[in-house]
């Protein structure tokens, strides 16, 4: 089997056009990488870097960690690309939710050439909000003892004067949001020049940057340095790998799983032309809503927690700091409010995405009818009905892939850097655009008349 995928990768590079576009997917993941290494100038970003290091162990399932973890480190550095690319993600998601609102961004959407037009105001959004966030960022960094626990008020990130703050400000200001753009743009790039889904590539190759890291613990975690018990023995190394297969197997699974529902189509005559009837079929898939869940899950309850501490050393109350200890992650409060937000989020996310009503007006039009239901009304009923079945069970599996990297990390005490790599948003942002690269690459070798990666069967990609 692994000789058979090694030959496969071989022979995408004797396709010239998919060599040229793997080369050129590689050169731009590159130049992503360099835009989280480069640090502004005026900031000392080694003090930010030693203070990460040393809070390894608890920082990264704070909202710093996590966003850290999608920068690939940035953060970290004081790199020009410390936004990363998750105000564009964010301006997307935004813009998303509110054409399934605003009637006019609906109709738009619909119009030819409205889809343009409404990336188009993502972009402007992405802008508005990265100066938002600059800001914002630019300033904690003058005051870091009060954006990073523990920090040591000794150390100062920022180093120019108290006079030249604002052109440090500013200055800030406009390599964050050029960085983010550049990263936007250069997703765009991948998309239309190179192989995959140039956005989501991003945000994989800075959760690969985490790799080194996670290996250096899982070394500490078998085999510490000298003089140092080790905690964890060749049982829990198998057992570990039984896990992570699993997860693997798990998550693709659910991500290629969809519900065939059959479709038949009536003969109809348009003008002169008469189109013959047929069968096929309309997939709805199981985890509908991908990894998104978990993402407003985990920044949600980033919230409360420090609100309440805040609210608790401010005032002395011993009731809103019980709360908050409470809300701490790994916490089983924490935990059971994080469950129940996925499963919320997951209905909510196909909702507001997956529109019933039109699926069923757009078959009625062409012609097509689920055999045994009645077209119109009857269909977006049915189709209403076999959504909410299988969200369910795509909902219950996001919400174990959730909890299994904070139940390593709570109870057999790994490090949330190899904890992370177990579950949550990394696995399956990683297998997501895995998948999704593989079926491009495997499209193009097909077309050529080369063995796909499979024998039997072929990659489905995420619709």
């Amino acid at each position: 089997m692994f000789a058979a995928i090694y030959n496969t990768f071989l022979n995408c590079f004797k396709i010239p056009e998919l060599k040229s576009r793997l080369l050129f997917t590689l050169v731009v993941l590159a130049i992503c990488r360099l835009e989280a290494v480069v640090r502004i100038p005026g900031l000392n970003g080694t003090v930010l870097q030693t203070y990460f290091a040393s809070k390894a162990g608890t920082a990264s399932g704070s909202l710093l960690g996590m966003y850290s973890m999608f920068t690939g480190g940035a953060l970290e550095h004081c790199a020009v690309g410390a936004l990363g690319i998750m105000p564009y993600i964010s301006a997307t998601i935004i813009i998303q939710l509110l054409t399934a609102v605003i009637p006019t961004l609906s109709k738009l959407a619909r119009e030819e050439g409205g889809r343009t037009k409404i990336i188009q105001y993502g972009r402007y959004l992405t802008v508005l909000l990265c100066l938002g966030q600059g800001m914002v960022m630019a300033i904690g960094w003058e005051n870091p003892e009060k954006l990073f626990q523990g920090w040591n008020t000794a150390d100062r990130l920022v180093l120019y004067s108290d006079s030249h703050i604002w052109f440090y400000r500013l200055q800030t200001l406009l390599m964050l949001t050029t960085g983010t753009m550049l990263l936007m743009w250069l997703g765009e790039q991948i998309t239309e020049r190179g192989i995959g889904n140039g956005v989501s590539l991003v945000i994989t190759i800075g959760i690969l940057a985490r790799l080194p890291q996670a290996a250096m613990a899982l070394k500490d975690m078998f085999l510490p340095d000298a003089g140092i018990e080790a905690r964890f023995n060749l049982g829990h190394a198998i057992a570990l790998l039984l896990l992570l297969a699993g997860v693997i197997a798990g998550v693709i699974a659910i991500t290629q799983a969809q519900r065939k529902v059959p479709v038949q189509y009536a003969q109809r005559a348009v003008g002169r032309k008469v189109y013959s009837g047929g069968t096929s079929f309309m997939p709805l898939r199981v985890n509908y809503s991908g990894v998104m869940p978990i993402i407003f899950a985990q920044a949600i309850l980033m919230f409360p927690q420090k609100i309440f501490q805040t609210l608790g050393q401010t005032f002395n109350v011993k009731f809103f700091m019980e709360i908050a200890r409470a809300l701490n992650e790994g916490a089983i409060l924490y935990m059971s409010i994080y469950a129940l937000m996925i499963l919320f989020f997951s209905y909510f996310w196909v909702a507001t995405q997956f529109n019933e009503l039109q699926i069923a007006d757009d078959l009625k039009k062409n012609g097509g009818y689920i055999p045994g239901v009645r077209p119109g009304q009857a269909t977006s009923d049915y189709l209403h009905n076999a959504m909410s079945r299988i969200t369910l069970a795509g909902a219950v599996f996001l919400t174990i892939i959730a909890l299994i990297p904070i139940w390593l990390a709570r109870e057999m005490q790994i490090p949330y850097a190899v904890a992370t790599f177990f579950g949550g948003t990394s696995m399956l942002i990683l297998v997501g655009v895995m998948l999704d690269t593989m079926r491009q690459m495997e499209t193009h070798l097909l077309m050529r008349h080369y063995d796909g990666f499979l024998k039997k069967g072929k990659l489905r990609g995420r619709f």
